[in-house]
């Protein structure tokens, strides 16, 4: 099973019309050491955050400004399949039925105990997620993000924060572009203008404990004029 540290990292989308709602979850959720957490407060706006952020847990109001929690799900589950977790209000039932009915993963009412909501996403995430393995397999070395250090044959290079985080987003996204402006906000928060040099020099660092030749990247891909690419092992 997957080390539950791992889980962590897992990106959380919080839907709800209520901004003190919203601010009172990620507080809640980063106190307990969740690191990547975004908010919606309409369908549309959670419908193209799923789209261009991608979350891997959603949890969603029933009641919202344009529509409601149970058409955004159906929606949601045209394109992806992540566990979704309802807030209902409470002493409704009905809702409640309708959210499992239509196959959420979970459901709370509110008012709730934070402790019990960061419960009930650990259970989930550990369910839905059981499968992966924090150890992620490259070129001519492996990551494990549970220790955060790199296995280069007989050497354990330990890794920055910022690298961990760096890798973290780049392995939520094995195969694909990750822009450097993605990066930069994933990485150093809401305002990422201005570490692009930073970002380069982490890279370069990277490199030097990921790859075999590290003037010669094989598994971190610069994309000229877009961001980098991470390359995994084949199976």
């Amino acid at each position: 099973m997957m080390d539950y540290d791992y889980l962590k990292y897992k990106k959380i989308l919080i839907v709800d019309d209520e901004a003190d709602l919203l601010e009172m979850v990620t507080s809640i959720l980063g106190q307990d050491g969740f690191k990547a957490m975004k908010t919606a407060q309409t369908v549309s706006e959670a419908l193209h955050m799923c789209k261009e952020w991608v979350p891997d847990l959603a949890i969603l109001d029933v009641m919202l400004p344009d529509g409601n929690g149970f058409s955004l799900f159906e929606q949601m589950r045209t394109f992806t399949e992540i566990p979704v977790l309802f807030l209902t209000a409470k002493g409704e039932d009905e809702d409640r039925l309708k959210g499992l009915g239509l196959g959420a993963d979970d459901y709370m009412v509110k008012p709730f105990l934070p402790k019990e909501l960061s419960l009930r996403i650990g259970i989930i995430l550990r369910r839905c997620y059981k499968g992966e393995n924090p150890l992620v397999r490259l070129s001519g070395s492996q990551i494990d993000f549970d220790r955060a250090e790199v296995i280069k044959g007989k050497e354990h290079l330990p890794l920055t924060a910022k690298e961990h985080d760096i890798l973290s987003v780049l392995c939520r996204n094995a195969g694909r572009i990750v822009t450097i402006d993605q990066l930069c906000e994933a990485v150093w928060g809401d305002n990422p203008y201005g570490y692009e040099n930073s970002l380069m020099a982490h890279i370069r660092r990277i490199r030097e404990k990921i790859e075999t030749d590290p003037s010669k990247p094989v598994s971190l891909i610069t994309v000229k004029g877009l961001g980098y690419k991470l390359v995994l092992a084949e199976k």
